[in-house]
């Protein structure tokens, strides 16, 4: 049975100021499927994502044309509020940033910015949370310790919990194990692979046996285009285009 498109990126050229970094990306995100998104440096794999929750909308001079919907739905269209799309459309960054706060603090503090006042339901969502993520064994003694005492690992872990807490449709992670130790990128996919049974997930990696690990699709972005799109086994055994090829076989990026 196909799988339902959650996001659907169509037409889109997006700008800073007169410089055209993405042209024409057409791309479909499937629901409860981890899809990744491959490309040298500097080809737009990271600005695509941040369109994806409208973050581009916090720098100057952006702009973007065509749509990006969300279960069918224009997330750009006027009466739509770009802070009720970042809730729904969640992401973890590169390198891990937890608050200066404690564990507990990190992961309480995104439900009290969305009015959350329960303290019941807000300890509920931190313990729930930290499992998801994978981190509840390692943290359950040490909740009110300050985060940034935690491996790096562990701190890429709490804000994916951070993250799930506000309890998001889609999780966009851009390059989540750039800055990690193996033993900690492994937590990580795995903790992936277990998320994509409730989330709809796209991964911006360097890395591409990861993207052959954990991505049920594949899109390969080269100078602002999306070049080629299709499932990760087709990408990496048989894609259509050389470029493709050259880049999945290293010859260059």
């Amino acid at each position: 049975m196909d799988k339902k498109i959650r996001m659907k990126a169509k037409d889109v050229d997006f700008y800073y100021g007169p410089v055209q970094v993405l042209k024409r990306i057409d791309l479909d995100i499937f629901e409860n499927n981890v899809t990744a998104i491959i490309g040298p440096s500097g080809c737009g794999k990271s600005t695509f994502i941040r369109l994806l929750n409208r973050m581009h909308e916090l720098v100057s001079n952006a702009r973007l044309e065509g749509s990006i919907t969300l279960d069918g739905k224009d997330i750009m269209a006027p009466e739509v509020d770009p802070v009720e799309i970042r809730r729904k459309v969640g992401m973890v960054f590169q390198k891990p940033n937890p608050f200066p706060k404690s564990i507990y603090e990190n992961i309480a503090y995104g439900l009290e910015v969305n009015g959350v006042r329960d303290r019941d339901f807000i300890e509920q969502k931190v313990v729930e949370s930290l499992k998801k993520s994978a981190l509840w064994e390692e943290v359950k003694t040490r909740l009110h310790e300050s985060a940034l005492r935690l491996s790096g690992g562990q701190q890429q872990r709490l804000c994916i919990a951070r993250c799930l807490a506000i309890e998001p449709e889609v999780v966009l992670f851009d390059e989540p194990c750039a800055s990690l130790d193996p033993i900690s990128t492994h937590k990580v996919e795995a903790l992936i692979l277990e998320l994509k049974k409730d989330y709809t997930i796209v991964i911006v990696t360097h890395n591409m046996q990861q993207a052959a690990r954990v991505s049920d699709h594949t899109g390969f972005f080269y100078m602002g285009e999306l070049v080629e799109f299709d499932k990760t086994e087709v990408i990496f055994t048989r894609p259509r285009d050389k470029r493709t090829e050259d880049y999945i076989t290293g010859r260059f990026g």
